[in-house]
């Protein structure tokens, strides 16, 4: 049903893309959902990483030093997929300065943020509120492009509200300033994450240009991943909180996509098995404390659904002990 993307000289075998998530999308995470799918040939072939601050990197690399928090955003995939970078910001020098340190790390893509509804990002000019300010955004893009020979995505949303989605002509001057793709998610920024995503904007986006777009939103079953592409054309999805809990439910829809069929189904102890293995791979990444404060939230979304689960949330949360943390999983996930 997907087809492979081009954007210059990178293919995108696999349009199945884990979205760039603030406290999700970090190396062990894009590592562990790149696992998955690899013998059936279904195997993600673009994650993205968190967003980077462009300001912040290119101001502490400019005095040789960086932080373990920023240097841990743009660390590359260690698999065989490709890694895009997203970066954000509203000043169109610094993101330039910005995109080409990460083109210089490694990055094969330059993701730019005019999508975030987040209001300490919207309060500084910066993701959605750029929507407001096509101008300025295309400044940016222009930059960016310029700056870099690897392609330059933007993910944007359908606008700013319900009287202002703007996404097609958005669209339309990201193609011009030179961008290689584009991704939409379907909701305004002031509905946030709540209410439904519009299929119609998206599809608009679809055809008001020539590169490739990307749907995303929702998709939370193989079903709904193949509505996105069916009512709105797109090239290619992009998966967030979908993959909450499930690294291998990109890897399941890829399959869908090309056979109608997902086989994998983890077992109790199958899920208990890919938990442990992520969560020793953060705390590998982070150290122990760093590790166990990070992996709640993903423990937190693995055990769902589970008997007895609320009162195990509860005691992980109040745990810094590790041999504590996996005697409780083994209690709970028998």
């Amino acid at each position: 049903m997907l087809k492979s993307i081009k954007l210059k000289n990178i293919e995108i075998k696999h349009p199945v893309i884990l979205a760039p998530m603030a406290g999700v999308s970090d190396l062990p995470f894009r590592e562990l959902v790149s696992s998955f799918g690899i013998q059936k040939d279904c195997a993600v072939s673009l994650t993205i990483t968190e967003m980077v601050p462009s300001t912040s990197q290119v101001m502490l690399l400019e005095k040789k030093k960086s932080t373990n928090k920023i240097k841990r955003l743009y660390e590359q995939n260690n698999s065989s997929n490709l890694t895009s970078i997203q970066i954000f910001g509203n000043d169109p020098v610094f993101m330039a300065q910005s995109a080409k340190i990460n083109e210089d790390l490694g990055a094969d893509i330059i993701d730019i943020n005019m999508g975030c509804p987040v209001n300490k990002i919207v309060k500084n000019g910066a993701g959605s509120d750029l929507m407001k300010n096509p101008q300025l955004a295309e400044q940016i893009i222009k930059s960016v492009v310029n700056a870099v020979k690897i392609p330059v995505s933007v993910k944007i949303r359908a606008g700013w509200d319900a009287n202002n989605k703007n996404a097609p002509t958005f669209a339309k001057m990201i193609e011009d300033a030179g961008a290689s793709m584009i991704t939409i998610h379907g909701r305004t920024r002031s509905q946030l994450y709540s209410g439904n995503i519009d299929y119609d904007i998206i599809r608009q986006t679809k055809n008001a240009v020539k590169i490739p777009v990307i749907g995303n939103g929702d998709i939370t079953t193989c079903q709904l991943a193949k509505d996105m592409i069916e009512k709105t054309g797109v090239d290619g999805i992009m998966i967030g909180r979908g993959s909450y809990g499930s690294p291998w439910f990109l890897s399941n829809v890829i399959e869908y996509l090309k056979t109608g069929q997902e086989t994998f189904f983890p077992t109790i102890k199958e899920k208990k098995e890919i938990m442990v293995k992520h969560i020793k791979a953060m705390i590998e990444y982070y150290g122990e404390r760093g590790g166990l404060l990070n992996a709640r939230k993903h423990i937190a979304w693995y055990s769902k659904g589970i008997r007895n689960s609320n009162e195990f949330r509860n005691l992980i949360n109040n745990s810094d002990n590790i041999e504590e943390v996996f005697d409780l999983i083994d209690k709970l996930f028998i």
